[in-house]
C-alpha cells in the first residue's frame, strides 16, 4: 500500500509540474508582448478621448455656444484695438426712424451723436436738430438717410454719417437705425420704462399710422388722421406705444411743440431706457438680454459687428453712471425766413453764417462738441 501511495504522489507532482511548466511558459509569451497591449489599449483610450471631443465639437459647432463664448471673451477681456476710435472715444449715429407702413418712412426725426470713451469711462449724447439744412443735397438733416438708400443699398448710414461729421466736426465711426416698431417693442420687452414729465401738454395732431391719405369724407382739416394725445405732469411708467408718442409729439401748443423740447423728450426716454436696462432684474437676467438682441437685431440696420457690439457693451456698462446728454446749443444755430433758397421751408443753418445764409459753417458747433466732449463748462 505504502509503494502504490508512493507512485501516486509521484504522478501528481509531475502533472503539476507540467501545468507549472505550461503557465509560466504562458506568462512568458504574454509578458513578452505586454508593452503591444499597453500601447493598444493606450491607443484605444486616446481614440475614445478624441472622438469624444469630435463629437462634442461637432454639437457645439451646430448651436451659438461658441458665437456666445466669443462676444463674452469681447466683453470681458476688452481688445481696443478691435473697435473704430479717436483720441479715446468712439462715436455713434443714432437714428430713429418711423419705417414701414408709415409715410416717409426713411425719414429720421431722431438723430443723436453719441461718444462712448474708452479711457474716462463715461458716454457723451447730443440730439441734432432734424431741420438742420444741408445745402450741397437742398435737404434737410432728417431726409439725409433717404438720400443715402436712394443712391445705393446701405449708403443712408453712410451718407448719414458723413454728413454729422462735417456738423459735429468729429469723426462718427459706426451708425445704428432704429424703427418705430423695433423702439415700442424694445420698451415693452423691459416691462415699460419710468419718465418724469416735466410739463403738461396736449397735442391734438399727433398723426394716426395708416391714415396719412385718408380723405375723411372730405373734411378739410382731415381730422380723422389724427389723434389727440395728453402727457400729465409727474412720474409715470410708460409702454412702448405711450413712449413713442411722448417722444414723436410735436404740434402741442407752447414750448413742448417745438423741435428742441421734443429732442429734450427724446434725451429723456434714452436716459430712461439706459437705466432699466442696467437694472438687475434686466442685466442679470439673460433670458431679457436675449428677447432685446432678438427686436434689434429684427428691427435695427447697423454697421456695428457682434465684437465691437460686446466691447461697447463693456463701455456702456462701466459707463452707466456717468452719461452726459445735451442738446446742440440754441444760440449757435439759426432760422432764417422761408425762401426759396431753402425751398420754402422750416430750417435751421449755423448762426455763423446768419449773415451770408449760405449754411456751411460749422466752426462754432465744432468747438462747443468739442468742448462738450471734454467735459468742460460750455457757452
Amino acid at each position: 500500500m505504502a509503494g502504490q501511495n508512493m507512485n501516486e504522489e509521484i504522478i501528481t507532482t509531475k502533472k503539476l509540474s507540467k501545468r507549472k511548466l505550461w503557465l509560466l511558459r504562458l506568462k512568458r509569451k504574454v509578458f513578452k508582448h505586454v508593452w503591444v497591449l499597453r500601447t493598444a489599449l493606450l491607443i484605444v483610450g486616446v481614440t475614445v478621448v478624441y472622438l469624444t471631443f469630435l463629437l462634442f465639437s461637432l454639437v457645439v459647432r451646430k448651436t451659438q455656444v461658441p458665437f456666445y463664448l466669443g462676444l463674452t471673451r469681447d466683453f470681458i477681456f476688452v481688445n481696443d484695438s478691435k473697435i473704430k476710435s479717436f483720441e479715446g472715444r468712439t462715436n455713434i449715429l443714432l437714428l430713429g426712424r418711423a419705417g414701414e407702413n408709415h409715410e416717409a418712412g426713411d425719414l429720421t426725426d431722431t438723430i443723436i451723436f453719441a461718444s462712448i470713451s474708452h479711457l474716462e469711462q463715461n458716454i457723451i449724447l447730443v440730439s441734432l436738430p432734424r431741420d438742420i439744412w444741408i445745402p450741397e443735397l437742398r435737404t434737410k438733416l432728417n431726409s439725409i438717410y433717404y438720400w443715402g438708400n436712394q443712391k445705393k443699398e446701405g449708403g443712408g448710414l453712410i451718407l448719414a454719417k458723413s454728413t454729422v461729421e462735417q456738423i459735429v466736426g468729429e469723426p462718427v465711426h459706426y451708425a445704428l437705425v432704429l424703427d418705430f416698431e423695433g423702439f415700442k417693442k424694445v420698451i415693452d420687452v423691459l416691462e415699460g420704462i419710468e419718465i418724469d414729465v416735466e410739463r403738461t401738454f396736449v397735442d391734438e395732431r399727433y398723426p394716426i399710422p395708416g391714415y396719412e391719405d385718408d380723405e375723411c369724407d372730405g373734411d378739410a382739416e382731415y381730422k380723422c388722421r389724427y389723434e389727440t394725445v395728453t402727457f400729465e405732469k409727474g412720474v409715470q411708467i410708460m409702454n412702448g406705444d405711450t413712449a413713442l408718442k411722448f417722444v414723436r409729439s410735436r404740434n402741442a401748443e407752447g414750448d413742448e411743440g417745438t423741435d428742441f423740447a421734443r429732442e429734450e423728450r427724446q434725451q429723456n426716454v434714452i436716459d430712461a431706457i439706459k437705466e432699466k436696462v442696467m437694472s438687475g432684474k434686466v442685466i442679470l437676467s439673460p433670458k431679457k438680454l436675449i428677447e432685446v438682441k432678438g427686436v434689434l437685431s429684427k428691427y435695427t440696420e447697423t454697421d456695428i459687428d457682434f465684437s465691437t457690439t460686446a466691447i461697447l457693451a463693456r463701455r456702456v456698462f462701466q459707463s452707466r453712471n456717468d452719461v452726459g446728454s445735451h442738446l446742440l446749443a440754441e444760440d449757435l444755430l439759426f432760422n432764417p425766413p422761408k425762401s426759396p433758397r431753402y425751398d420754402n421751408l422750416y430750417v435751421i443753418i449755423p448762426k455763423a453764417d446768419s449773415s451770408t445764409g449760405s449754411g456751411q459753417d460749422w466752426s462754432e458747433v465744432h468747438e462747443w462738441v468739442e468742448c462738450v466732449l471734454k467735459k468742460r463748462v460750455c457757452s
